[in-house]
């Protein structure tokens, strides 16, 4: 190893905060004084070479690019950042921001952090003078989403005690509505029954104490059943844990607890139906196959979608997938920005992604390779999904979902076979209009906000907006 001294203490105060650790616990971890991290983390005493291999060995990190001059993670860090607008006319090029990684790291780091404060500082204005009726309204769900988001959408406690639970009642494919049937009958004295959708008066479940059943739907099929028996199981065999997790984990509204409670419950009952051990193992045979892990698992598409942005347990990651649900509106029903993919916190996606043309070719997978402003790149898949229409003229809810990952991990895909990934085109697309810089965008639906626009009618005919970067 280079014997030259190193100072990375900015390296060192991120890694601590994404482990979610104190300088106190961190110093006991790794076995030195809370004031001795304290000096490194300020730049102030080198990383030695000892403390260095026991950070590795502890938090599985990669020596290279945590003690080397930044490695690609911050080159793209800062290329994402001078690839702004804002510095247009400086002629900054890849090697000069090499050797700022390289030269001096501590600044570095401090110019990303800096220009992630400035991109966060801006969408925040834009939200806030954009919707400020709209975040009242959505606080709840916004709150829901956001706790979800800070976790990873990964809770280990709530993963483990499913995938026990999935052993304990011998639950696999085939046997699921058995199984857990026995399940209520043996452990709660509760029978199962199926219902017609008048009797239900549209509810999906319902628990009936005084007849001791658990009733659903009719109307549902097999993947949901299977879903919804999954979820009053939860209710009744894991709600005091549920408690325990909202108690330690949220700080919030009484409105997004309900809701937080509710994703909690849905995450653990996917995860009794789908356990992560099985599961990931599958997903990585499959190559990541949803439509054969549907079936695997006897779970619908969509389902397949929510399990795989789940898999965060440490050690044993999946693809780090992001998640969107749209209708034919454009309106975002769900969403999990995993894999680093910034989705807008108001208003629709762009219409350029594959997420929209999928209404085009229901039930077919369409793969698409997207690339952001900022040069980020990502695969999507994207598939249409159909809820309700049980019967003939019922009313049935046409949606598409997208599935993601960054372009570097699109080659553990099945979907990625047979394409170069580094000749593909990409498409080019932005976070939502009002968001996006592009100029010369077609599709664009309405400018960009804190742009002046240009009354130009005859130069940009194809693009619907002019607008200048000053």
């Amino acid at each position: 190893m280079d014997k030259k001294k190193l100072y990375i203490g900015p390296r060192l105060r991120r890694l601590r905060r994404e482990q979610g650790l104190t300088q106190s616990r961190l110093a006991e971890e790794l076995g030195v004084s809370a004031s001795y991290i304290n000096l490194i983390e300020r730049n102030q005493r080198p990383l030695s070479a000892a403390l260095l291999i026991k950070l590795a060995d502890t938090y599985k990190i990669d020596l290279q690019d945590f003690a080397g001059d930044g490695g690609e993670a911050m080159l793209d860090r800062l290329t994402e950042a001078f690839r702004d607008p804002i510095f247009q006319e400086l002629e900054i090029t890849r090697a000069d921001l090499q050797e700022m990684a390289s030269g001096n790291p501590a600044m570095a780091e401090a110019m990303a952090a800096l220009y992630k404060a400035y991109r966060d500082t801006a969408q925040s204005l834009t939200d806030q003078e954009n919707s400020a009726s709209l975040e009242t309204a959505t606080k709840p769900l916004e709150e829901a989403w956001s706790f979800v988001q800070a976790n990873n959408n990964y809770f280990a406690s709530l993963d483990e005690a499913a995938e026990r639970l999935a052993r304990e009642i011998g639950l696999r494919s085939g046997n699921i509505q058995a199984s857990l049937a026995d399940r209520f009958q043996a452990a709660h004295d509760l029978s199962l029954k199926t219902l017609p959708a008048d009797v239900m008066m549209g509810a999906f479940r319902r628990l009936d104490r005084h007849r001791n059943q658990v009733v659903i739907s009719e109307t549902l099929d097999m993947a949901s059943r299977h879903f919804q028996l999954a979820l009053q199981l939860v209710y009744l065999e894991m709600g005091t844990r549920l408690t325990t997790v909202l108690g330690d984990l949220y700080k919030g509204s009484p409105e997004g607890e309900r809701l937080v409670r509710i994703a909690l419950a849905n995450y653990t009952a996917g995860a009794l139906l789908m356990p992560y051990g099985e599961f990931r193992a599958s997903a990585v045979e499959l190559k990541f196959d949803v439509e054969a892990l549907a079936r695997r698992f006897d779970a619908s598409f969509e389902q397949v979608c929510h399990r795989l942005t789940t898999l965060q347990r440490p050690g044993f990651e999946g693809v780090p997938f992001f998640f969107l649900r749209v209708d034919a509106a454009g309106n975002v029903s769900k969403r999990y920005d995993g894999g680093g993919f910034p989705f807008a916190r108001h208003g629709g996606s762009c219409p350029l992604w594959n997420v929209h043309s999928a209404f085009k070719m229901p039930r077919q997978v369409q793969t698409q390779i997207i690339e952001l402003p900022g040069g980020e790149q990502f695969f999507s898949i994207a598939r249409t999904v159909s809820g309700g229409g049980a019967g003939y003229d019922a009313p049935r809810a046409e949606r598409a979902v997208a599935l993601g990952c960054p372009i570097k991990h699109a080659k553990e895909l099945v979907y990625a076979q047979g394409v170069d990934l580094e000749a593909a085109r990409a498409t080019p697309i932005g976070i939502t209009c009002r968001l996006c810089d592009r100029q010369d965008c077609i599709a664009r639906a309405h400018p960009p906000l804190r742009k002046r626009l240009l009354s130009d009618d005859y130069r940009r005919t194809a693009a619907p907006f002019a607008f200048a970067f000053d």
